[in-house]
């Protein structure tokens, strides 16, 4: 067992009680790690430090470009770092290496990318219809931010909130999933290293009701950015609503991934796998509902299943492995009973839809499933699933499609295939999704926004406009000294 602590104010720390918690390897089933069990008394001590280090020392002094010089010296000590990182994820929620490496190599990008925007967030001067008075628009940051990171990507998810909030010159208490811990408090050492003052950036460990919610509704915290499933999103939102606070919550998703007869089917027959197989669905971009236009039904289903077959499962830290085990027991189970409502609702199930163990596993493995004769008023076509589950529909033409794809309570990302750039651009303003790719699938990148519509979310993170969810604008007015013919009525 490693023992981790929390980051607390510059330094490592225990909870105040004394509790901790064990997290397990999900390939092996074995506990590796502990962790400090927060409570309200822990949250209430980082959230202290982080307002501290916003309101006096260092770090309200820094200038723009010296917050960016120190996001890109992170973004270096990444770099270096990330295979380490990656191992230690793996070990966490039990993903593969060959995407926990690349993940930790590319989440870089985020620290460098918004090292250089730091210094670009221009305010402006806008004319003004009263004579003798000149207004300035600057922005400011908000102050202390609490950032709640899920198990299936912790760096890269993290990445996505903690770069643009430094960026805008926040501080951050940081609470991640109480099953994913470690790496994020590994990359608190590279914080230090990275030469970031103390207290701007903490850590928290712990469950959701005993350290979350306190962080959520602690007075002193002014933004919350969440990543997670809906139903804690919307318990936050509410939390949050109550003391005006301002929320990025990415949530949810049930996104379709639309084939037309004239794709490329060697393109879209792996990227139907990619978007629902690849994580073992645990993303919440999952192209999990696949709809097939009627002429290539067969056709696309029997090259799916036969690609979908070959996928091996096993060992995450293996360069063969495909298919990784689901990072946790609760979700595991949870997986494998919507499996078998698929069944009682009428589903017919052609491949997987049952638990696999791999030798020398722990058990927490689900065949890749593919699900027919689906409605789209099915739970399965309706309820995120997390794990390795597709439906499969049909449809006949572009209007059934968006009819299909839009009959659902997200709206998180879209996959159109299809050679016509006039029915791709068509679908693409059609459909109601935040991200919509179009003969790709899961492509996301530090330079452009990612976010939901509908029940999938609120605001944006990832591109320039992510650091506006982290600064206020602050309306200065300057009037030259004149005589004020009425002091009663507003100028």
């Amino acid at each position: 067992m490693q023992d981790y602590r929390m980051w607390v104010g510059g330094d490592w720390c225990d909870a105040a009680g004394g509790a901790t918690f064990a997290s397990a390897n999900p390939y092996t089933g074995e506990n590796w790690a502990r962790f400090p069990r927060a409570d309200a008394q822990d949250v209430d001590r980082a959230v202290e430090a982080a307002h501290l280090a916003f309101t006096e020392g260092d770090w309200p002094n820094w200038t723009a470009s010296a917050r960016g010089a120190a996001l890109t010296r992170l973004a270096g000590l990444i770099t270096e770092e990330a295979e380490r990182l990656a191992e230690i994820e793996v070990r966490d929620n039990g993903k593969l290496m060959a995407e926990m490496g690349n993940q930790c190599r590319y989440m870089a990008n985020w620290y460098a990318y918004y090292g250089g925007l730091a210094d670009k967030v221009e305010g402006h001067v806008p004319p003004i219809d009263k004579p003798g008075v000149v207004n300035m628009v600057h922005y400011e940051p908000l102050g202390v931010c609490a950032l709640i990171t899920p198990w299936n990507s912790p760096l890269l998810l993290l990445a996505w909130k903690l770069a643009p909030a430094l960026a805008a010159g926040n501080t951050v208490v940081i609470k991640p999933s109480e099953y994913t811990s470690a790496s994020t408090l590994e990359l608190m050492v590279l914080v230090e290293k990275a030469g970031i003052p103390p207290g701007v950036v903490n850590v928290v460990t712990g469950f959701g009701a005993e350290a979350g919610m306190p962080l959520v509704t602690h007075p002193l915290v002014r933004k919350i950015a969440f990543t997670g499933g809906e139903s804690a999103g919307q318990a936050i939102n509410e939390a949050a609503a109550r003391d005006f606070k301002k929320v990025t919550l990415e949530l949810g998703g049930k996104s379709p991934n639309i084939v037309f007869d004239d794709a490329d089917l060697d393109a879209a027959v792996p990227g139907a796998v990619s978007g629902i197989f690849a994580a073992s669905g645990q993303t919440c971009v999952a192209g999990s509902r696949l709809l097939l236009q009627e002429s290539i039904y067969d056709d696309f289903l029997a090259r799916l299943v036969g690609m979908a077959k070959a996928a091996r499962l096993g060992d995450p830290m293996a360069p063969e492995t495909n298919i990784s085990p689901v990072a946790t027991r609760a979700q595991h189970e949870k997986v494998l009973s919507y499996i078998e409502t698929a069944r009682a609702e009428g589903a017919r199930c052609v491949l997987g839809g049952k638990a696999a163990r791999p030798e020398g596993s722990g058990g927490h493995f689900v065949e890749p499933t593919i699900f027919v004769d689906v409605r789209n008023d099915m739970r399965i076509a309706q309820e995120e699933v997390f794990g390795p589950v597709l439906s499969v529909m049909r449809f006949r033409d572009e209007d059934e499609a968006v009819a299909i794809a839009n009959d659902v309570l997200y709206g998180l990302a879209a996959g159109v295939w299809t050679r016509d750039l006039t029915r791709a651009l068509r679908m693409s303003r059609r459909l109601q999704a935040g991200t919509v790719w179009v003969n790709t699938y899961r492509s996301t990148s530090y330079t452009t926004p990612f976010g939901g519509w509908k029940r999938s979310g609120l605001g944006r993170e990832n591109g320039s406009e992510a650091i506006k969810e982290y600064l206020q604008p602050k309306s200065v007015w300057l009037a030259e000294p004149v005589a004020v013919a009425n002091p009663f009525i507003r100028r």
